[in-house]
């Protein structure tokens, strides 16, 4: 699928940079607490780059530590606070369960694990929910309004979602892009693989329906209905229907056209540069 290995592309972008970093800061943190290791470190480089008991030694000494901890800190916050609202969501979610249509829906498309859930809302409903085991969430109000091949498109939708584990990737992404502000294109990466995995499960659920027709209608009838779905819950959830859809319609209505990643080039030569720094301070060492 064309989607999906451009997703794979985004994120395996983000990763290497990312990797690169926290090893790194691992490295330095191992340094601190149970003495020097003789592998290179590129904070420690840094900071040995001044004279020991200097103004400019304990200033950059102060700016690695802070940069490290405060990172350390900004990625601890953000686990916990998503681990303390996804025990909220789902106990509220427990509360709103309507069993029977859900069980109906299981059995209607055969789905092995009993992973569709459906909750009793007034509010057009269609997402991915879950980090490790992830359910897809409908709403008794979108089913009522869908037709059957609309529904089929939509929870064939969700599966690619689940099957992908895309929220966790779309919550590291998060991650990554705040942590790493300095390097634009983790920035980028976060905000166009949103885009790509929407446009991938948009292909997984045609190539499996064998038409485009029932998720070009069903996304038209959410947008006519101006499907608006909150998602101060958590910041991980994948809906059906997001900012991403104008792509998403572009791509129904021309599915030969390719559909640009758009880089700023800003972010492409300061990334490079960064990287170009890192690597020529490597070299040095």
């Amino acid at each position: 699928m064309a989607w999906k290995h451009k997703s794979t592309a985004v994120l395996g972008l983000a990763l290497f940079f990312a990797i690169i970093l926290f090893v790194q800061m691992v490295m330095y943190m191992i340094n601190i607490l149970f003495g020097p290791i003789e592998l290179f470190n590129i904070f420690n480089f840094c900071v040995s780059l001044f004279e020991r008991g200097t103004i400019a030694y304990y200033a950059i000494l102060l700016m690695v530590n802070f940069y490290i901890f405060y990172s350390i800190f900004l990625i601890g916050k953000k686990v916990v606070t998503q681990i303390f609202l996804f025990s909220s969501f789902r106990k509220k979610l427990r509360h709103h369960i309507h069993i029977d249509k859900s069980q109906e829906l299981n059995q209607i498309f055969n789905r092995k694990y009993e992973d569709i859930v459906v909750v009793d809302n007034k509010e057009l409903l269609a997402f991915t929910f879950g980090f490790w085991k992830p359910i897809i969430v409908l709403s008794t109000t979108l089913i009522e309004i869908l037709d059957s091949k609309e529904l089929e498109a939509v929870i064939y939708h969700e599966t690619s979602h689940q099957k992908c584990f895309d929220g966790i990737k779309v919550f590291i992404l998060q991650i990554i892009s705040e942590v790493m502000w300095y390097i634009p294109l983790t920035k980028w990466s976060y905000q166009n693989y949103r885009i790509l995995i929407e446009l991938a499960a948009d292909e997984f659920a045609i190539n499996h329906m064998g038409s485009e027709i029932g998720l070009g209608s069903a996304l038209l009838k959410l947008i006519k209905k101006q499907l608006n779905v909150n998602s101060n819950h958590t910041s991980s959830l994948v809906h059906f229907a997001d900012e991403t859809v104008d792509y998403r319609l572009q791509q129904l209505i021309d599915p030969q056209q390719t559909i640009p990643v758009k880089v700023d080039s800003g972010s492409i030569i300061i990334s490079f540069n960064v990287f170009i720094l890192i690597l020529f301070i490597l070299v040095l060492a």
